[in-house]
């Protein structure tokens, strides 16, 4: 039983259920897995083993007494470190939060606590989920378990690395322009970006208010669903959550795809997107279409300025949501600072990373009386026409296909031309937050490079039970890697 690591967080149930394994050995194994591939891979920040074992015990416990538990008592999971927990250091991989510990938890953590899932850890991430690389952290920069001569993907590039090496079974990660789509797509998992507002953000470390979203990376379809329908739900501390009725989105999974309409964004080809994501695309509309969905190619006119308008408009966000850090409340404080204003300057400039001053600074800029109109206003009214956009290709079509990514992961020592070229990366990805849908990443291909491909579903907001019936239908299906 020491690999019971690789298995899936269902599977895992079944036997936990069945009394086939413990909770405890389930534990033991994933830890052992830790510290044989952690030095290589640097998933993560900080370990709770002693926490993990003992609520591992637990649900042993309640196991024995025959207590009805949920799909996810027992399962270790990882947590991306910029969801707060409380009594656990919560950094955002950041220098600036290197000794923060929270006094609560996020509405997500209670829901898991009362789901009894096992914390396993807390992951790397770019710092502040400001990149996509997992290379901007300030404390570890995790590997791509598949090559570690690559990166993992980011920011959720530590969450992904757990789950895709088994060093944990499933995990929590955060999607603000692609960040738990595209580590899993570099990485070969499963990550969803929900709808905005089905995931409540109280205790998520803000990058971007509006377009952040906690959602789950799994090794499979059927542990999102799990671990997603765990978490979704209203909460009153959110002016954004959504107050709606959740079903069993496991309960869909075999109803197949015969008559879903789905279309192809040609636009999504014109961002720079390589021959092999492109042929994975192609590839998995063609299982669709074989397996009864009907396919037709479609158009969103604005996707080209999704890349500008998410930037802008993340980083004005961004530019606010950090304001709060000014070293008096709590955050690193410059131990030779001589007065207020240097205290603030000098704490925030060591405290903070380049990416994320970067973005601060620029994001400070294109609020600023002389560019507010030029710059943001802009891009809000954009927002709505790439909105609008969406809208209408939805009155036609069920989901969406589209690359993941432009490319597979590239090498830790890659140096991007410009900024520009580094940030349009994200260009299959960030519509998708712009909007508020909800957006599938599943792996349907491998590169020459030996690296995975993923390719993304969207739907419609509220729709995710028809991306998760169509993206378990890519899963099962029998393929050929375009190579």
């Amino acid at each position: 039983m020491n690999n019971l690591y690789n298995k899936t967080a269902h599977e895992l149930s079944d036997m936990l259920a069945k009394k086939e394994i413990s909770s405890s050995e389930l534990t033991e194994s994933v830890i052992k897995r830790i510290e044989t591939g952690e030095s290589d891979i640097s998933a993560y920040n900080t370990f709770l083993f002693d926490d993990a074992r003992k609520k591992a015990f637990e649900v042993d416990k309640k196991i024995a007494a025959g207590e009805a538990l949920s799909p996810l008592a027992g399962i270790p999971l990882a947590v991306k470190d910029n969801i707060c927990m409380d009594g656990v250091l919560t950094t955002c991989s950041s220098k600036m939060l290197e000794n923060f510990v929270p006094p609560y938890d996020a509405t997500v953590i209670s829901r898991l606590k009362a789901s009894d899932s096992v914390f396993i850890g807390r992951t790397s991430m770019d710092e502040f989920a400001m990149g996509n690389s997992n290379q901007t952290s300030y404390l570890k920069k995790a590997s791509n378990p598949i090559n570690t001569d690559y990166v993992p993907g980011g920011s959720s590039g530590g969450s992904a690395a757990a789950v895709a090496s088994g060093e944990a079974i499933l995990a929590l990660g955060s999607d603000t322009g692609g960040s738990i789509r595209q580590p899993s797509a570099f990485c070969g998992v499963v990550g969803l970006k929900p709808t905005y507002g089905t995931v409540p953000r109280f205790g998520l470390i803000a990058f971007g208010s509006s377009l952040d979203q906690i959602g789950p990376i799994t090794k499979d379809v059927t542990d999102s669903a799990m671990l997603y329908r765990a978490i979704a739900g209203y909460d009153a501390q959110e002016t954004t959550s959504l107050d709606v009725k959740y079903p069993d989105f496991t309960s869909v999974l075999n109803d197949g795809v015969k008559g879903l309409r789905v279309g192809i964004p040609k636009e999504y080809f014109e961002t720079g997107v390589d021959e092999e994501s492109k042929a994975a695309v192609l590839s998995a509309a063609k299982k669709l279409e074989e397996m009864g969905a009907v396919v037709s190619e479609c158009s969103l006119p604005y996707t080209k300025y999704g890349v500008s308008v998410y930037h802008v408009i993340s980083m004005a966000e961004a530019s606010s949501n950090l304001g709060k850090f000014d070293c008096v409340k709590f955050g690193y404080r410059d131990p030779d600072a001589k007065d207020l204003e240097e205290l603030y300057i000098n704490s925030r400039t060591k405290g903070f990373g380049d990416e994320v001053k970067r973005r601060v600074m620029l994001g400070t800029w294109v609020v600023t009386d002389g560019k507010f109109d030029e710059y943001y206003k802009q891009a809000a009214k954009v927002r709505t026409l790439i909105m609008q956009s969406y809208d209408n290709a939805f009155e036609s079509f069920d989901l969406l296909l589209a690359p993941t990514t432009k490319t597979s992961a590239w090498k830790k020592d890659k140096v991007f031309d410009s900024l520009v070229e580094s940030y349009s990366t994200d260009a299959c990805a960030v519509s998708a937050n712009i909007v508020g849908i909800p957006a599938i990443s599943v792996p349907f291909a491998t590169g020459q490079n030996g690296l995975p491909i993923g390719v993304q579903l969207m739907a419609n907001r509220l729709c995710e039970q028809t991306i998760f019936k169509a993206a378990f239908a890519l899963e099962n299906c029998e393929r050929n890697d375009p190579k």
